[in-house]
């Protein structure tokens, strides 16, 4: 059975190797000759072959010694590398990063977050999930996400949230629908006369309740056809003909050829908002690293 061999002795063979001459490659070393071969003695004792067809004047490797020098260059390689990989996973600047992300916040923070990624930490590992927000708090609360970019705040203890993003609703609607050709953006009560694509009170919670209340809060109480979980989906059906919509304003940005865009008088502006949420105690550098070079507040758009 093969036992332990040092890195010492790794280095003595990949000199030897590299010389083809115990004389030059223990000079190499800074050492003698007679404690270098003892190196490589005790290496091939510990691998139980023979890595060396040692001759009077020259040293040449067998099979298992060409075979074993690629591993052991790489082995010394890990080996002087692990230091800084070390220093760095301890200084946020290496790592893996788990991110969470809605789709309409991939048109706004989640760009701007890959870009500091890849200039200031470029040897972190990114793993990018798409997932509604209610997913993405359960994902956190059982540590398969390390920060989500989630709407609204999520009611629990164990979190930490800050606001990133904020931005109004606009309207979106048919290209040839009558909304389109009045002469001032509609306010809610014109929109009210008109069927309404919207979103599911469960995972799409936070654009569903804003939605209501907006409606609510104006007495009007339109006809609700349709209930879907992402914005793109939405679009995609008032793209159809399906009725009109109501969407962050980021989502102008998903163009579709029958899709009109407009302001909607008399609602509150920058009503949708954006958090990026984590676990208050995790262990990650990496995401203390993130959390600090993203540290500018909210953008409203």
């Amino acid at each position: 059975m093969p036992g332990r061999f040092t890195l010492d002795q790794l280095r003595g063979f990949v000199a030897v190797a590299d010389e083809r001459h115990f004389g030059r490659a223990a000079q190499r070393l800074n050492m003698t000759q007679p404690p270098l071969s003892r190196q490589i003695q005790k290496l091939e004792h510990a691998l139980g072959v023979d890595l060396l067809i040692r001759a009077s004047r020259t040293v040449e490797l067998t099979p298992a010694g060409e075979a074993f020098l690629q591993d052991a260059r790489r082995m010394l390689g890990l080996a002087e590398a692990a230091p800084l990989t070390a220093r760095n996973a301890a200084r946020g600047t290496a790592g893996a990063l788990h991110i969470g992300f809605t789709a309409v916040s991939a048109l706004t923070v989640l760009g701007s977050w890959l870009t500091t990624v890849k200039e200031r930490l470029p040897d972190v590992e990114l793993t990018l999930t798409e997932m509604v927000s209610r997913d993405q708090v359960d994902a956190l609360l059982t540590d398969r996400l390390h920060v989500g970019l989630v709407r609204g705040l999520p009611a629990s203890e164990l979190l930490s949230a800050r606001r990133v993003h904020t931005e109004s609703l606009i309207l979106a609607c048919p290209r040839d629908h009558p909304l389109t050709g009045l002469r001032r953006p509609p306010d809610l009560a014109d929109i009210g006369r008109y069927d309404v694509v919207t979103y599911t009170p469960i995972a799409a919670r936070y654009l569903h309740e804003l939605v209501i209340s907006a409606f609510h809060d104006a007495g009007v109480e339109p006809r609700y056809v349709q209930q879907v979980e992402q914005v793109h989906s939405l679009l995609a059906l008032v793209n159809a003909g399906m009725g009109v919509g109501i969407v962050p304003r980021s989502g102008a940005r998903l163009r579709l050829p029958n899709l009109a865009f407009t302001e909607i008088d008399g609602l509150a502006p920058n009503l949708v908002e954006t958090h990026c949420v984590w676990r208050t105690y995790h262990a990650n550098p990496v995401l203390d690293a993130l959390l600090s070079l993203t540290e500018t507040g909210a953008a409203a758009s």
